[in-house]
């Protein structure tokens, strides 16, 4: 069995989705909602999934509670609050006490879309990371190669919390660059309270060619080097992927990624590390 750490699911007509700008961007400009989730779904291994907020909204959490609720294979949430609020954990608190809140197992903030490259190690952040650990949720860290420093030092000061770093802090595959990112990925994961997401690498490719397991090689290989299989899990991003890869290639792609494994560890990085940080 698989659980597909990382996915979305958006209705425009609810709520815009302010990041899918420019023509390139065309193929994720309509809804996907649960029914084509399950059509993704269909014919893989997939029996359980995480849905991961998409944008900083206090209302879409809520809701995303409530899909999980309804829609079978949704086993997670990981939702948004604003962690610079002064009242951050009251705010996890109303989201625990949601009728569905029992799916809540995460927070989430676009880091990665921050101008200060320090934003995770700013007072009033590290202030709403320590609710998130008083929760007793997971933190996913979506940040980009230069904010990796600042993640190291923030992840250092909360060895009891479970942060969960999202498409593998987003590498350069397009240009076959590894440095800095790989000597930042070796660091952060020399903490053993991070687990790293097998996730995103087809999206940093380029997007105009074949998804090919030859170009992505370098960056699993790296993150599998630095985190081992047992903190490692997979994750497609759909829709997301579908910019650069159908949902059935990106599993090709992972499995073809993790063919040296043996199958204990393939069921580490497929199902059972999943399970365990995500309360499954």
């Amino acid at each position: 069995m698989t659980v597909d750490t990382h996915h979305h699911l958006w209705d425009l007509d609810v709520r815009d989705q302010p990041w899918i700008v420019g023509p390139e961007m065309a193929a994720l400009r309509r809804d996907f909602r649960p029914a084509d989730l399950q059509h993704a779904l269909a014919g893989s291994a997939v029996d359980a999934t995480v849905l991961v907020q998409t944008v900083s909204d206090p209302d879409e959490t809520p809701e995303m509670l409530v899909l999980a609720d309804t829609v079978d294979c949704i086993a997670a949430v990981v939702g948004w609050i604003d962690l610079t609020a002064r009242d951050a954990r009251k705010r996890i608190g109303f989201l625990q006490a949601h009728p569905s809140g029992g799916w809540l197992k995460g927070i989430r903030h676009q880091v990665e879309d921050e101008p200060d490259p320090d934003w995770l190690i700013r007072p009033d952040v590290l202030n709403g990371l320590a609710a998130v650990e008083d929760a007793g949720l997971v933190y996913e860290l979506l940040v980009r190669p230069h904010q990796l420093p600042a993640a190291i030092k923030a992840v250092s000061q909360f060895p009891q919390l479970t942060f969960v770093l999202d498409h593998c802090a987003k590498p350069p595959v397009a240009t076959g660059e590894l440095e800095p990112w790989a000597s930042r990925i070796r660091a952060l994961a020399a903490h053993p309270n991070v687990v790293c997401k097998l996730s995103g690498l087809v999206t940093e490719d380029d997007w105009t060619r074949q998804p090919d397991p030859v170009r992505l090689r370098p960056y699993a290989d790296v993150v599998m080097e630095a985190f081992g299989p047992g903190r490692l899990m997979f994750g497609s991003d759909w829709p997301v992927c579908l910019l650069a890869a159908e949902y059935g290639q990106v599993i090709d792609l992972a499995r073809q990624l993790t063919a040296g494994l043996d199958d204990r560890q393939r069921s580490a990085v497929f199902d059972t590390t999943a399970r365990q940080v995500y309360d499954i």
